[in-house]
């Protein structure tokens, strides 16, 4: 149902079972999925393409320019997949040319109030973001991230599955699995080893992932040194491999 007090664009493409409340605005070259349900005074600016069963509540800000100075009113673009909900006074923004022209966000999300996703930024799926959790341009959040309130993640960086980053400011890329916390200086305290048994992660799995952490982070280690110990333990336990993976790929370093 759409309320009569909604302005729909004629560009737009809604599906037939899709819910708009009153006074929302609906920009051209939005596409909403079937069974997404919009609340009240939620803007939704183009081209933006969002997918079924998203609630998207009052007040958000959905596909709005980017807060980038370089941008120049080209036509990029902000996907959400299917079954989000985003919660009051969220913004996400659409891309821009300089890197790659796409906003991009998964399945099964969940953004709480306050909420922002710059430019640029890739989130996978089953992401949490509390209260408050911004991303500046250009970030990476892998699957399973939980972003506690206040958590700030700086351009660039990437944040690997299963994490959770507490009120930090990240300056770096967080390996996957770890759990991160201190305000100012953020560093690893361990492994998130409640959210990986809550997504049924095994017993000898975590204690693998563990022997595997404490190879990265002794300094008695060379690098040279810390990647054979955490080679031979693939064959063993093939999430190990996901640290490499993170390891090799890292442009900015990684939280230590």
């Amino acid at each position: 149902m759409i309320d009569p007090r909604a302005e729909i664009h004629l560009g737009a493409n809604i599906a037939d079972n899709v819910t708009i409340g009153p006074w929302s605005i609906i920009e051209k070259d939005v596409t909403i999925g079937e069974g997404t349900v919009i609340g009240p005074h939620v803007v939704i600016q183009g081209p933006t393409k969002i997918g079924k069963d998203n609630h998207i509540f009052q007040f958000a800000s959905i596909g709005a320019a980017p807060q980038d100075k370089k941008y120049a009113n080209e036509a990029t673009v902000l996907e959400i997949g299917d079954r989000n909900i985003i919660r009051e006074f969220a913004t996400l923004n659409r891309g821009t040319v300089q890197g790659g022209g796409i906003t991009k966000v998964g399945n099964d999300n969940l953004f709480m109030s306050y909420t922002h996703v710059a430019h640029d930024c890739i989130v996978g799926n089953n992401v949490i973001f509390a209260n408050y959790a911004g991303l500046a341009g250009h970030v990476i959040i892998e699957d399973w991230v939980t972003l506690a309130g206040y958590a700030a993640v700086h351009q660039f960086c990437t944040i690997g599955m299963h994490s959770f980053i507490g009120g930090s400011k990240v300056k770096q890329d967080v390996l996957p699995f770890l759990m991160i916390a201190g305000e100012e200086n953020p560093k690893p305290y361990g492994l998130n080893t409640v959210g990986l048994r809550r997504r049924g992660f095994s017993d000898e799995t975590i204690s693998k992932l563990k022997k595997a952490y404490r190879f990265i982070f002794r300094d008695e280690l060379s690098t040279e040194e810390m990647l054979s110990e955490l080679k031979a333990l693939v064959p063993s336990c093939p999430e190990v491999q996901l640290f490499l993976t993170a390891i090799e790929k890292s442009t900015r370093g990684f939280l230590r």
